[in-house]
């Protein structure tokens, strides 16, 4: 983030000889310079030469010819503390978000601060060398990004490694390692995205170097801007015309950030395409950063402090369900570009007078190396002290540890390896450090792949699977499973645990299940039977479709087509919901169009079925709505000889049941939930229940399934896994299940599906 610019590079060089000609003479022609009164920290942070910008530049317009017009400041030998402090705000702003404090649900906005506070620092920096020296070495900046940078992520990553291998099991610890690869050489954020396309990582445990993409897309945009650059500067040699890139930039990268916030969320936020605008809006400041002193002081200062209110106004107004960053990122860009620019010349009055205070310039000089602590902290810790549901204030405390060690990593890694001689003066041994360290990493990350951690299964159990096939009343055998708790993870678990959590159904992998953005089923998505001559529809959302692994089965064995028509959080009620502070639209064409599909194959039997979580868009009362229009479906699609049948939603797991296993091995019960807790939305399944009673649609309960008699909702049953995630029964439990839902399909319908329930 802007720290990549370092703490020195928020500080002014002294001023050469010309630079105080140009000082004096800026004074009798203005009467008065505007300056920015600071508190001065007694050993202020170590500024260097070569990375420290100044807040103005050469007056000239010529700043590739070196010599002439002021190379200095204008302002003297005064450090930027407002710029430390405006760190320490976005920093926080960042911790405090991720650490689950509510009413900062918005405080992920802060690493769009960090991204301005960067492109302004780094670019002031480039232009800074391009005046004194003519040119820009490419070998230096690389290097001092790489002196700056790497020591202390090498050190977090290896750390990080390290505490997920003993605290966070097995289970996703190779995808923790790969998102360690990627970190070292600054890609995470690409995985990220792509992992983030996928529905059911909704709830997924964060990986625990997450917060590696920011970085990422820092490091990406400055492989090509410096580069860019100088190409400009050639051309141009004139500072205005310097914009004319970053102007197309900015454009061309805020209308992709547009465009993935509405049909790509997880690419728009991780991605480096639709995220680079931020960093140039910084860019084209630090071009009119000669001219930040001529602002009026009232001015300034007003715009100083409206530039911090919009981002305190964008950290409490915006939590998850923000579309981000979209539209919405301009308040947190805007309010730090405007800080910057007021800052310069705003005086006492300003918000620098907060912002250069010094605990704010404290914070703002360890904010680099706490950003890399904090997130382990707040995944590992809590995951160290036992898997529970009051882990929030964990997460804060941990998070705040984290200025501990930003400080000790400050002193003892960064400055150390930063400033040294050894590395400082040459550019190439810098370069190569940096390549080492990150070599490093990854190799430690690949070796931690061969030897990953494991856990200790109790002993064996009864096969869920075998037992229910082989039983004369497969209901009955599920019933006396279900009474049997299973303390500990059975050493003959089947599926595995890796297996539950990452394969999924054949309507998954052939593209069956279409995502929130999709309108339009293009495949037939036909199985069972292919050649038979009755049919039955899954009709629905992922609730429907994780059925699909038994009524596939059940179809072949009994000659039936089976057409998968589901679409993610789509509900088969005729009601608008809610997605991404909108209506999910593409869920309400796909629902109509589907149901005039089904109409047209008049099949023997639809299944319906949805999850109960949603919200209604515009408010209202959800339970009357969702009633109304699940009637309403019922009779659209219930004609002729199409029965419907619906299967009521699952109860659901109080947290994500495999990492919840894998965490918990030995205290199984810990990850079971009781019955009278696990309907996210009782007014929702009452409403079904009326509806299909008023239009004679016949219900299937699955509790009776999933529930002992007692009322806890087991994770394990026998030997097999009951979910899959936060959400959805395994595909495992839904295989096992067959002979019971056969037998129930059965008894509603007959093997020729012409039976009418209750005949």
């Amino acid at each position: 983030m802007s720290w990549i610019a370092g703490r020195a590079e928020a500080s002014f060089d002294r001023p050469a000889p010309e630079a105080i000609i140009g000082a004096i003479r800026l004074c009798l022609m203005t009467k008065e310079i505007h300056t920015v009164p600071v508190r001065r920290l007694t050993h202020a942070p170590r500024p260097t030469s070569d990375d420290a910008p100044p807040p103005t530049g050469p007056r000239d317009g010529t700043p590739g010819e070196h010599g002439k017009g002021p190379a200095g400041p204008a302002g003297g030998a005064n450090l930027r503390l407002d710029i430390q402090g405006l760190r320490a705000v976005a920093v926080t702003l960042v911790v405090l978000g991720h650490s689950g404090v509510t009413s900062i649900a918005g405080g992920y906005v802060g690493v769009d601060v960090f991204f301005v506070i960067s492109g302004f620092l780094i670019t002031s920096l480039l232009l800074r060398e391009w005046s004194r020296d003519g040119k820009i070495s490419l070998a230096r900046f690389y290097s001092r990004r790489a002196l700056r940078l790497l020591p202390a992520s090498t050190l977090v990553v290896l750390a990080t490694l390290a505490g997920s291998w003993l605290f966070l099991g097995p289970l996703r610890f190779a995808d923790y390692a790969k998102d360690a690869i990627a970190s070292a050489w600054y890609v995470v954020n690409f995985r990220l995205a792509e992992a983030g396309t996928d529905y059911f990582n909704t709830d997924v445990p964060p990986s625990p170097f997450q917060h590696f993409w920011s970085l990422a897309v820092e490091e990406q945009f400055y492989l090509i801007w410096p580069i860019v650059m100088i190409v400009a500067l050639k051309l141009f040699r004139r500072r205005a015309l310097l914009a004319i890139p970053l102007i197309i930039l900015v454009g061309a990268s805020f209308a992709l950030n547009l465009h993935l916030t509405e049909t790509s969320p997880a690419w728009a936020y991780f991605g480096s395409q639709g995220r680079i605008w931020e960093l140039a809006v910084g860019a084209l400041l630090a071009l009119a950063a000669h001219r930040l002193n001529d602002i009026p002081r009232p001015v300034a200062a007003v715009l100083s402090w409206a530039g911090l209110a919009a981002i305190a106004y964008a950290a409490v107004s915006f939590d998850g369900t923000t579309p981000f960053p979209g539209h919405h990122a301009v308040i947190p860009v805007a309010g730090a570009a405007a800080v910057l620019a007021g800052g310069a010349a705003a005086g006492r009055y300003g918000a620098g007078a907060v912002l250069s205070l010094r605990p704010a310039v404290w914070i703002g000089g360890l904010s680099y190396a706490w950003y890399l602590w904090h997130w382990p902290l707040i995944v590992i810790v809590p995951a160290a002290a036992g898997f529970g549901a009051h882990d929030g204030p964990l997460r804060l405390i941990a998070a705040l540890g984290g200025i501990l060690l930003a400080w000790g990593t400050l002193h003892l890694v960064e400055d150390p390896m930063r400033f040294h001689r050894a590395f400082k003066a040459h550019a190439v041994r810098g370069l190569t450090l940096g390549l080492g360290l990150s070599a490093v990493a990854a190799l430690v990350a690949v070796l931690t792949l061969q030897y990953p951690p494991t856990l200790d299964p109790g002993g064996a159990r009864q096969d869920t699977k075998k037992t229910l096939a082989t039983a004369s009343d497969p209901g009955a055998a599920l019933t006396d499973l279900l009474a049997q708790p299973v303390e500990e993870l059975p050493s003959n678990l089947k599926p595995s645990l890796h297996e539950t959590a990452y394969t999924r159904s054949t309507v998954y992998t052939d593209d069956c299940a279409l995502t929130m953005t999709g309108t339009k089923q293009t495949k037939p998505c036909l199985y069972g039977d292919k050649n038979a001559d009755r049919s039955v529809v899954l009709f629905g959302d992922s609730h429907v479709a994780q059925w699909f692994p038994a009524l596939d089965a059940i179809a072949r064995k009994h000659d039936w087509r089976l057409y998968s028509f589901t679409k993610n959080a789509c509900k088969v009620s005729q009601v608008t919901i809610e997605w991404q502070d909108g209506p999910y639209s593409t869920c309400d064409a796909w629902r109509a169009e589907t149901i005039k599909k089904i109409q047209k194959l008049e099949p023997e039997l639809v299944i319906t079925s949805s999850s109960n979580s949603a919200k209604l868009y515009g408010g209202g009362d959800l339970g009357k709505a969702w009633g109304k229009g699940q009637a309403e479906t019922y009779r659209m699609l219930q004609r002729g000889r199409t029965q419907v049948l619906t299967v009521l939603d699952n109860p659901w797991p109080k947290n994500n049941t495999v990492d919840c296993v894998a965490v918990n091995p030995d205290d199984l019960p810990s990850c079971a939930r009781h019955r009278s807790e696990a309907d996210p939305k009782p007014e929702v399944t009452q409403a079904i229940r009326d509806a299909a009673a008023a239009e004679d649609v016949a219900l299937i309960d699955p509790y009776k399934w999933v529930c002992a008699p007692s009322g806890t909702c087991p994770a394990v049953v026998g030997n097999t896994l009951v979910y899959r995630d936060y959400g959805h029964l395994a595909d495992g439990y839904i295989e096992a299940l067959t002979p019971v839902v056969e037998d129930e399909l059965l008894r509603l319908f007959g093997k020729d599906l012409s039976k009418r329930p209750g005949n």
